[in-house]
């Protein structure tokens, strides 16, 4: 799972690497900066939330819902010997989970240090090194796609990489993926009392960008709506079958950038779209 910022307000300087701000970022400064960033913080990121993801966890976001207790991606027993994509893979989590139960996943993401993590965790998932946008897989390769917040926040064009998706789907596939609920952009990304004021408009979808003092991005994230995750899933090929908006539980006391138990329990954090390839 590739997940660190929740950035939707801008508050100043974000961490070490540069100005927060609001500005337009296309397909392919967003592509060069998120790599570049994921590389630069995987270490960082592996050594920070490792032990929560674990080494063979499937889970869908900082709440903490698990597939094996969810079945977004339908009955565990239905999963064995199924050709799975996980998109965003990081280091894999996902993946391992999966061939634990008899699935047969291929990991792929952008960052090549978040792979590396992938094979120092060993468990021979296949793993790719590939943009979301292009996918370098035949047609139909794929029962299931799935990603935890990985590629979908940070690429300018959601529809173009559903469409690739789609293409490597098989017909009646599932797509399920999660995204920082798209409420969140309307408040301050902090986990305490201050992270519970409208702050920005919900319908303001200007990417959240981190720049150099030469004004380069080094990250970006992309705002979209509910509706609009809607139609971009339409308009890619699919069928939304399901819109899951985990609920914060009680075991949880961890806090993870923006997300806390104080907030999950008052505005839902996670975004779960489930969705069908239409044929």
């Amino acid at each position: 799972m590739n997940q660190e910022h929740e950035h939707e307000v801008p508050s100043g300087p974000a961490e070490e690497e540069g100005e927060a701000t609001r500005r337009d970022a296309g397909e392919t400064e967003s592509s060069r900066a998120n790599r570049g960033w994921w590389d630069r913080n995987a270490d960082e990121y592996q050594s920070d939330h490792g032990s929560f993801l674990g080494d063979d966890r499937f889970v869908w976001g900082p709440e903490g819902l698990d597939e094996a207790d969810a079945g977004l991606l339908g009955p565990v027993s239905g999963l064995k010997g199924l050709d799975v994509l996980e998109i965003g893979a990081g280091a894999a989590q996902c993946s391992r989970w999966l061939a634990a139960v008899g699935a047969r996943p291929v990991a792929l993401d952008l960052s090549h240090r978040q792979l590396q993590h992938a094979l120092r965790i060993g468990g021979g998932v296949p793993l790719v090194e590939a943009d979301a946008g292009a996918l370098p897989f035949r047609d139909g390769a794929f029962d299931l796609a799935c990603s935890a917040y990985g590629a979908v926040p940070f690429v300018a064009d959601p529809v173009k990489v559903f469409r690739e998706v789609r293409r490597v789907l098989r017909p009646g596939g599932r797509w399920v993926f999660s995204v920082t609920h798209p409420i969140r952009w309307a408040f301050p990304d902090e986990p305490g009392p201050e992270g519970l004021s409208v702050a920005a408009s919900y319908f303001d979808r200007t990417p959240y960008v981190e720049q150099d003092e030469r004004g380069r991005a080094v990250y970006v994230e992309h705002h979209r709506t509910i509706g609009d995750r809607v139609r971009d899933v339409v308009a890619g090929g699919f069928r939304l079958v399901d819109l899951v908006e985990p609920e914060w539980p009680a075991w949880n006391g961890q806090e993870w950038g923006g997300w806390s138990p104080l907030r999950g329990n008052l505005i839902p954090g996670t975004a779960i779209f489930v969705c069908e390839r239409a044929e």
